[in-house]
């Protein structure tokens, strides 16, 4: 009887070990979801670095060293796009797979993801649940204390949202995929080799990644244009976010129904991609190694192509180390300013930009409060969105100061990588490839707290947030 008491005792051990564990991430999610989205995409990173140094994901049979394991695992994860290997040939057919099912998982972001699973385990989507994903379409819910604001998405939409998020993700990749694979074969492609890469471009262009599976990337089809215009459309739908489609799925052309959130976006986005393409043909013009050398039809679609690119696709044509020096900061200043909050894309988010803007605007015109579209900014929105700025900018200088001390590269090719990585774009002027270790785990901290987002880190940093009921004397420094 006693053995059997040991035994007894010895089996619920365990099981209760786990109910701990399990106790303590609900508790964690449920205090702190900020917290959880990095403990969660710390886990996956982790998870996904084993893998890549097993033998069997490297095209050779031979481990993976564990630096460019753990970049991999981070661009991956992060939806960056970035790499010190050669995506197209250092990975067998496992390790590609692997790049594929990591960069799916990381671009439906962690707070999202993790709400997924738990409708799907307990077959409903409970108050808990709703919180964790609301804070995934606004970063105000990752901050304690009431919100009175109209929310991007209320609560009570969340579940739909969810549903907008993997119904959207799984019909536009597969239509991309059934839209690339005729372009594919126009190009050569073997029809088997066409039905695997078709999917994989898909997956990379909507979550505006940038990886080929093949080797030399996209130059094999610099003049295939059905398939760049469709490359084009993939990474606009991913860098408009999840909230925008919601938007748009619900309200499709009823522009006075739209939220403000999705009218900034759209408006925003399609101001940057003409303004960047202008830009880019005005710069690259007479550049023989870049944009000089084509005719007119093809200088002003590679000049849209590559604002397209800049802002979190990935993809590239061109040698982004061959582009005039004028040309890389007007790269480096799309890439931080990235795509839509909630959104596959990386950087500061668009809405960032044009709260901003309208802040300025409003105070040149003597405005007592910052107004769009018939709808008041609150000033606590205007203080997340600087504080995203000032904190994307001092990850960005450091991160530049340190790798081009170890590197000695010039300063414009390692801000424009640097750049590139933070805001989870892709591309690189060459400087990434060639990186020593210690630089190459700089690079990889900087993609992660540029995914994981500058808001989240911060509320993760001052999670409990302290109430004041007093106020202290007002005094104006002077500014300016």
């Amino acid at each position: 009887m006693a053995g059997d008491a040991v035994g007894t005792r010895a089996q619920r051990d365990p099981l209760s070990a786990l109910r701990s564990v399990w106790r303590g991430v609900r508790g964690l999610a449920t205090a702190s979801p900020s917290r959880f989205a990095i403990l969660v995409f710390t886990l996956l990173i982790l998870t996904f670095t084993g893998l890549f140094s097993l033998p069997a994901a490297s095209a050779t049979g031979e481990v993976t060293p564990f630096a460019d394991a753990l970049f991999t695992a981070v661009s991956t994860i992060c939806v960056t796009g970035l790499s010190t290997l050669d995506m197209g040939t250092h990975w067998s057919p496992f390790g590609h797979v692997l790049v594929y099912v990591g960069v799916n998982v990381g671009a439906l972001g962690v707070l999202t993801l993790a709400s997924i699973l738990g409708m799907v385990i307990s077959k409903r989507l409970g108050l808990r649940a709703k919180l964790i994903a609301a804070g995934d379409s606004n970063p105000l819910r990752a901050h304690g204390g009431p919100v009175n604001e109209g929310q991007t998405v209320r609560l009570g939409e969340v579940g739909q949202l969810l549903a907008t998020v993997a119904l959207s993700t799984l019909v536009i990749e597969a239509g991309l995929a059934i839209l690339l694979y005729p372009s594919l074969l126009l190009s050569g492609v073997d029809p088997v080799n066409a039905l695997w890469e078709a999917p994989y471009y898909a997956a990379m262009s909507f979550t505006n990644t940038g990886f080929a599976p093949n080797a030399g990337g996209l130059t094999p089809f610099t003049q295939n244009y059905p398939m760049l215009t469709i490359l084009m459309t993939g990474v606009f739908l991913g860098s408009i976010g999840f909230p925008v489609i919601f938007t748009l799925w619900r309200h499709h052309l009823h522009v006075r129904r739209w939220s403000l959130h999705a009218k900034l976006t759209l408006i925003t986005t399609v101001i940057l991609f003409f303004a960047g393409a202008g830009v880019f043909l005005l710069l690259e013009y007479d550049n023989p190694e870049t944009l000089g050398g084509l005719g007119a039809w093809d200088t002003t679609f590679q000049a849209f192509f590559l604002s397209a690119m800049t802002r979190s696709g990935g993809f590239s044509i061109i040698d982004m180390g061959e582009l005039h020096g004028s040309s890389l900061i007007v790269g480096s200043m799309l890439m931080f300013v990235g795509g839509g909050s909630a959104s596959t894309a990386g950087g500061i988010k668009v809405t960032t930009l044009a709260v901003l803007a309208l802040a300025v605007w409003s105070e040149a015109k003597g405005r007592p409060s910052v107004q769009a579209f018939g709808r008041r900014i609150p000033s606590d929105v205007q203080r997340v969105a600087l504080s995203v700025v000032a904190w994307g900018s001092t990850i960005i200088a450091l991160s530049t100061i340190a790798i081009a001390q170890l590197t000695q590269q010039p300063i414009e090719d390692v801000l424009f990588d640097v750049i590139s990585g933070f805001a989870t774009v892709g591309l690189s002027t060459g400087v990434t490839q060639n990186l020593p270790d210690p630089a190459v785990y700089i690079m990889a901290l900087t993609m992660f707290m540029g995914r994981v987002g500058t808001v989240t880190l911060a509320a993760a940093v001052a999670a409990t947030s302290r109430s004041q009921h007093y106020a202290l004397p007002v005094e104006r420094p002077i500014v300016g």
